[in-house]
């Protein structure tokens, strides 16, 4: 976040750590009223504009050249302790080799990931593999999901029917969102970079490139792990209709030191917001709102207190 944020209320708004549609819209409630019901843009007006649907499904043949690359695996020593000083035990990976090998049920796998849409669009050169899920909740607020190292989208499948269907897990409808979950370059089914460049900053480019793509005019943005850099990024860019960020991780906040309206320092300012969070039940979960460094630190210490296990 940056002055550009803090002073820049109608555009980015950091939100709270409670991920539910009425922590968010409490968040932003300065902005005013949410116009977030999109236009259809499946057949885009150009090629490059393009949304392409996607399944995968793998041959019969790659999954018996992976379980015989598994089964042929040169293992090293045992450790010589019995602790994990020495990095995971043999034991444990000679078990996870297995697992992967024998008892993990591929068509399963796939079958669940090819039950939400999927699609490939190119941004900036490079394809981008995406879910993107509506919501049948009228008004539900629309959600860019990011990743993080070494993952994937497969982590997000288990909150996307809570997040679009809340009604069916003791939510209300006013708890809705439109989720859209990206891979990142060189992860899962997007492009491979050919060259350098592909950092946060470009990611978050992308993702809200492809949030416009998609129609949304108002929406919010989601990161853990790596993927935090990147949504950390799309707070400092403010792109036209991020109304705000949920940042699952510190690292990158304390990483910049740079001035903030009023005097404050960012390190400071998160340092000061992180110790507000530390006794509470999510202490790696952190909203920063938005205004003055005065009543962002207030409101999130206010927030502290409805912090929920997601």
């Amino acid at each position: 976040m940056s002055d550009k944020i803090f002073s820049n209320q109608a555009k980015t708004t950091a939100i709270s750590s409670t991920l539910t549609r009425r922590a968010l819209l409490a968040t932003a409630g300065a902005i005013g009223a949410l116009s977030i019901l999109p236009r259809p843009l499946w057949a885009a007006g150009s090629a490059e504009n393009e949304i392409r649907p996607f399944t995968y499904s793998a041959s019969d043949a790659q999954l018996t050249e992976l379980r015989r690359r598994i089964g042929e695996t040169r293992w090293p020593e045992k450790e010589t302790v019995s602790d994990q000083s020495q990095g995971v035990p043999l034991a444990t990976m000679r078990e996870l080799a297995r697992y992967w090998a024998t008892d993990y049920d591929w068509r399963k796998g796939e079958a669940k990931l090819n039950a939400y849409p999927q699609f490939i669009t190119e941004i900036d050169g490079l394809d981008i593999h995406f879910i993107h899920v509506r919501s049948n909740h009228e008004n539900a607020l629309p959600l860019v999901v990011n990743h993080g190292w070494p993952g994937s989208v497969i982590e997000q499948l288990k909150i996307i029917d809570r997040l679009t269907k809340p009604t069916e897990y003791g939510g209300t409808a006013s708890d809705a969102f439109h989720v859209v979950i990206p891979s990142m370059p060189g992860y899962g089914f997007s492009g491979k970079p050919t060259a350098t460049g592909w950092g946060p900053e470009r990611m978050a480019k992308a993702w809200a490139d492809l949030m416009k793509r998609l129609g949304y005019t108002r929406y919010v943005a989601q990161g853990g792990d790596w993927g935090a850099f990147v949504v950390d990024q799309m707070g400092l860019q403010a792109p036209e209709g991020l109304l705000g960020i949920r940042l699952v991780q510190y690292s990158m906040a304390l990483m910049r030191d740079r001035p903030l309206n009023g005097g404050y320092q960012w390190r400071d300012y998160c340092l000061n917001v992180f110790s507000s969070f530390q006794s509470h039940p999510r202490p790696g979960v952190c909203g920063l709102p938005a205004g003055s460094p005065e009543k962002a630190l207030a409101d999130a210490k206010r927030k502290a207190e409805r912090v929920h296990l997601w």
